[in-house]
């Protein structure tokens, strides 16, 4: 009996500790089997937030794309067409229609002195609101200037002549120089005349013996000059509203024979009133023989005065000569309001650069009539740096000649045929544009011998201010400016 008893505890000793020991792996396994699932849960949500954080952004670029939409359709309307400050709240709709979140718009509208606008967009879901992105992006729309040679005729570029940039004529192009920019006209074939080196013979759009021909592209789009043609009046209020100095603003009425304006390097300028021209010569500016003076004799000191900040505009109604170095944006307009008729011009007086080439300064000349480059003042090699606009007439140095009833004096001579000129920037010019004259062996006989165009870049979205722009909006910049999960 005894045996036997101690058999049974024995067995009874096995049976509790297999017990306790299945308690104890039932016990782990339903602690793992609990964190699994939690884990899982977890994943699960995060996985969620991650699909909503990517679906908030795409709805925030949906709402940029709507607005960039808006603006082809109404490009000065920058209250969503309610007519209220914002934000503009919208709803987001999957492919079935069916509304599964929102986006939130906050629209900067451009400044008086910028083409820019920008638009701030929130998106999220329904479902998880919590989450939201918002991205910032900056819209603008192309300037005029973003060609760097932009006319309403027909232009000849010789052998001698180079365009590094984007060229259109409404008309046609004789191209024998070098330009690596697309080179566009309006026109399918026009009629060359004696000013080009023809008789009056229908050519191509484009043509001639230029390199890089495969840039060569017409007909295309007639670009209006009604939109090139800034608003006169309305940069004549920016410059009355703009201080030069803390007791004048930017607009300077008619003096004299017109005024001299020299740019400084430290950012400010130079006024002088003129009080008589060299004696007149006879010059051909392409239609008929001119006799007069495009050349300062005497001039009176009248005070020096800071570029304009915010707007920047300098308006003159009076003939004007400008030189010096420019540090800074701003935009010389010289015209008479109302038009009378009798328009101001604007002379080249001497060399006219940036203080730096890097979009930090930058020049705008809007002449009501003509540009000059003159016979006596500006140096046989000149260098400028700006965007030229003849709204009604031309860029332009008129014809000088040493023999004949139109033959400058003697002491003239010497400046009748120059080496080079160099542009950095823009030529926009409703009329006929020359530098050069050559003879019937195409050899320069007046003018410049050498010319180069460099087109600025920075331009194009950054133009002076008051330039005129054109086209649709198009993405300067993008961001993201808040990530939530």
């Amino acid at each position: 009996m005894r045996l036997i008893s101690n058999r049974i505890n024995i067995l009874e000793n096995k049976r509790g500790a297999m017990l306790i020991m299945a308690l104890v792996f039932t016990m782990l396994f339903t602690v793992i089997a609990v964190g699994l699932s939690g884990m899982i849960a977890s994943q699960h949500k995060l996985g969620l937030k991650k699909i909503n954080w990517a679906k908030a952004l795409a709805t925030a670029e949906a709402g940029v794309n709507y607005y960039r939409w808006h603006l082809a359709h109404a490009p000065d309307d920058f209250q969503d067409g309610t007519g209220l400050p914002g934000p503009y709240v919208h709803d987001y709709q999957d492919n079935l229609g069916n509304t599964i979140g929102k986006f939130s718009l906050a629209i900067t509208p451009p400044s008086e002195c910028s083409n820019t606008v920008i638009i701030e967009s929130t998106g999220w879901m329904n479902n998880d609101p919590g989450v939201d992105r918002t991205v910032k992006v900056k819209y603008g729309r192309p300037s005029m200037a973003q060609f760097a040679f932009l006319t309403n005729s027909n232009v000849w570029f010789g052998d001698t002549e180079t365009l590094h940039g984007p060229l259109h004529s409404n008309g046609g192009i004789r191209m024998d120089g070098y330009n690596d920019g697309k080179t566009t006209s309006a026109k399918e074939t026009y009629i060359c005349g004696p000013e080009h080196g023809c008789s009056y013979q229908t050519k191509p759009g484009v043509w001639g013996t230029g390199e890089e021909q495969s840039l060569w592209d017409f007909p295309l789009s007639n670009i209006d000059f009604d939109e090139v043609t800034t608003d006169l009046a309305t940069l004549k209020t920016l410059a009355q509203n703009s201080m030069c100095s803390t007791t004048e603003d930017c607009y300077f009425q008619q003096r004299g024979l017109g005024y001299h304006l020299n740019f400084k390097s430290d950012g400010t300028f130079d006024m002088y009133r003129v009080s008589k021209l060299k004696n007149p010569v006879w010059g051909w500016d392409s239609s008929k023989w001119l006799r007069e003076s495009d050349d300062i004799d005497r001039e009176s000191y009248t005070g020096n005065y800071n570029i304009p900040g915010n707007c920047g505009i300098i308006f003159v109604e009076d003939d004007l000569w400008v030189d010096g170095t420019v540090n800074g944006q701003t935009t010389v307009v010289a015209a008479k309001l109302p038009d009378s008729g009798s328009n101001p011009k604007i002379v080249i007086n001497g060399n006219l650069v940036y203080a730096a080439k890097d979009g930090t300064s930058s020049l705008g000349l809007i002449s009501q009539s003509n540009i000059y480059v003159p016979l006596y003042s500006a140096p046989d090699e000149l260098e400028i740096n700006a965007v030229l606009m003849a709204q009604k007439g031309h860029v332009f140095r008129k014809y000088y000649t040493t023999s004949g009833s139109y033959q400058v004096p003697a002491d003239a001579r010497n400046y009748v045929l120059r080496n080079k000129i160099s542009l950095y920037g823009v030529i926009i010019t409703n009329t006929i544009w020359t530098w050069s004259w050559v003879n019937g062996w195409g050899q320069t006989v007046s003018g410049y011998r050498n010319t180069e165009t460099i087109y600025d870049s920075n331009l194009t979205y950054n133009p002076p201010p008051g330039f005129p722009t054109t086209g649709e909006y198009q993405i300067l910049q993008w961001q993201e400016t808040t990530e939530k999960q």
